[in-house]
């Protein structure tokens, strides 16, 4: 089956670059192209795409506000494309809460040359965007506490840690996580599929949301209680020890998965450094990274958990670990904090404060 895609950007060149990368795929075909959302909004009518792409910044309509229309009015799949900058990033965390699947950024160097070298990424990502379970938002989507009265005073080792993997669908999927961890939860690890820029913008997003302390790993930090670190887009993220201590730490090494960060590689070095003290969380997410080094984290004796099919946006990478064996238990997303906490606090501790 051909996926339609209805491209829309201020950009003439961008408009004809992308047109060409789609164009160029068997599987997918552009229907229209349209200058601005106001002429998108009759091509979606006329042609219904399977697939958006859709720029940040817009003339006419800002591109944020014909989003949180059209996810209201009439849901679909859409990616945005987005500039490489503060305002840029900032904008297209924006867009992510309101319903798009994911994002592509525009390369700083020639637009022209460098669009046609993203044309695998691009085209990974329309096809996962394809693939998305999209929902009408109606209001902004808050964290559900109902996940966690059940655990009033668990019992949780300061030993502990929670190690998290995402890709499409992840941002929200791990706001609404860590919405639902207390304050003094245990040390959480993050790698989320997003490129260099766009990672100091999501933790000071989710910092300023969450009741923990939410950053960007810088490295060689000690992980304490009641923060998260969330690997930054340039660099792998790992966990090691320094004597009692976890800290994190940072390496600029090959992608792994086609990726840095690589969900495998924390995993991996979860298994290695903490073993049956973590917790392992796979969530919506493109491809297979993380679903091998979840099953390292599992034979060193940890607990794992992965998101099921119907709260996905996308559900490959927690079908991959599925597959393999490395996963414990399968629950929708709004149940899994509430169930993270409890298999920590089974294993006895600290008291913990919800």
């Amino acid at each position: 089956m051909t996926i339609k895609v209805l491209i829309v950007d201020d950009s003439a060149l961008i408009r004809s670059v992308m047109s060409e990368i789609v164009n160029s795929q068997a599987d997918m075909e552009v229907v229209a192209t349209a200058p601005d959302p106001l002429v998108a909004r009759e091509l979606i009518k006329k042609h219904n795409p399977d697939v958006l792409t859709l720029d940040v910044e817009m003339p006419k309509m800002d591109g944020l506000d014909f989003l949180e229309k059209l996810m209201r009015l009439r849901p679909m799949p859409v990616l945005m494309v987005s500039s490489l900058t503060e305002r840029g990033s900032e904008i297209t965390m924006r867009a992510l809460e309101l319903g798009a699947v994911d994002f592509v950024t525009k390369p700083k160097i020639s637009i022209q040359t460098g669009m046609r070298e993203y044309t695998e990424l691009i085209t990974d990502k329309i096809r996962a965007a394809a693939r998305a379970r999209v929902k009408a938002r109606t209001v902004q989507q808050q964290a559900m506490p109902s996940a966690l009265q059940a655990l009033r005073s668990p019992l949780i080792s300061s030993e502990k840690l929670i190690i998290i993997g995402a890709s499409t669908g992840g941002t929200e999927a791990i706001r609404e996580f860590l919405m639902q961890m207390p304050s003094d939860c245990p040390g959480i690890l993050i790698a989320q599929h997003m490129p260099e820029g766009f990672t100091t913008s999501f933790a000071r997003r989710l910092d300023s949301l969450c009741k923990i302390s939410v950053s960007e790993a810088a490295g060689n930090e000690r992980i304490l209680p009641g923060h998260a670190y969330i690997a930054p887009g340039h660099s792998h993220l790992l966990l090691t020890r320094s004597g009692a201590n976890y800290m994190t730490k940072i390496e600029q090494t090959d992608p792994v998965n086609r990726h840095r960060p690589s969900v495998d590689v924390l995993f991996r070095s979860a298994a290695v450094a903490a073993g049956k003290n973590a917790v392992g969380v796979i969530l919506t997410g493109m491809g297979k990274d993380g679903a091998a080094g979840m099953l390292e984290m599992k034979n060193a004796g940890a607990h794992n958990f992965a998101q099921d099919e119907a709260s996905c946006v996308v559900f490959g990478m927690p079908r991959e670990a599925i597959a393999i064996g490395a996963v414990h238990d399968v629950a929708p997303l709004q149940a899994l904090p509430g169930l993270v906490l409890g298999q920590l606090a089974a294993q006895g501790g600290r008291a913990l404060r919800v």
